[in-house]
């Protein structure tokens, strides 16, 4: 989901954010045997050319939210392996995974000019014996409590907790909101995503998983934090 391989989340490399230097540890070249590839929405910090370029010709399917479609079929991906989706769109990878996009409060636009061209998503992730939401970048709002009612109670929900500021309270949340929404998910675990690439606010690079571990503990919800440069997690 959102490979992003570039050391810049800009259009012009040399003066965007850049990306924290033990990321380039983490090479493409690494993942194999990709089924598909979901988008969460167009911004350089999710959607990124050069990730794309790479697995265009590794990966059977792409699925995008709409209008993105024509972002990456510019970039030398084959259409017929582009499926768009719209909010609660379904489809079914390899007979016997269902994806469903969802809501989320957020935006789109690679550019001045184009901003709100195309459609954002979380998705749910669901097969036999699991299933997984990845809320994308949202704002906090009720839509989490709703796709809870509709599709959990989830076994894992990956939720953005970073670059989050009290001036856009509508497109990024706080991570106390982040816990809260994994409340309102009805999560059995939720892993704080979105802090550990870019720094795209004025926050401490480490405050979110800090704030959202110290959220969860005092509402007695379970969370799983990404240790750096390791495959495990510390459980709270």
């Amino acid at each position: 989901i959102d490979p992003v391989f570039s050391s810049s989340a800009s259009p012009i490399s040399v003066i965007g954010p850049k990306a924290f230097k033990y990321t380039n540890h983490y090479k493409p070249e690494q993942f194999q045997n990709i089924d598909a590839i979901l988008i969460s929405h167009d911004h350089y910090d999710h959607l990124d050319k050069q990730s794309i370029k790479f697995f265009k010709d590794k990966v059977e399917q792409f699925i995008v939210p709409l209008g993105v479609g024509k972002i990456i079929s510019k970039w030398g991906v084959n259409p017929k392996k582009i499926s768009e989706v719209n909010w609660s769109d379904t489809l079914i990878v390899k007979s016997k995974i269902k994806i469903i996009a969802e809501t989320g409060r957020h935006f789109s636009g690679r550019g001045i000019a184009n901003r709100n061209s195309t459609l954002w998503c979380s998705f749910i992730i669901e097969s036999n014996n699991s299933k997984i939401f990845f809320s994308g970048d949202s704002g906090y709002g009720p839509h989490f409590k709703r796709i809870g009612k509709e599709y959990g109670p989830f076994d894992l929900a990956f939720i953005e907790c970073g670059q989050y500021n009290e001036n856009w309270p509508y497109i990024h949340m706080m991570p106390e909101e982040t816990a809260q929404a994994s409340h309102d998910l009805d999560a059995d675990i939720f892993v704080p995503i979105h802090w550990g690439k870019f720094a795209l606010s004025l926050h401490p690079w480490d405050e979110p998983p800090k704030r959202a571990e110290i959220a969860a503990q005092k509402k007695e919800i379970s969370i799983l934090i990404a240790q750096i440069g390791k495959r495990n997690f510390l459980y709270a």
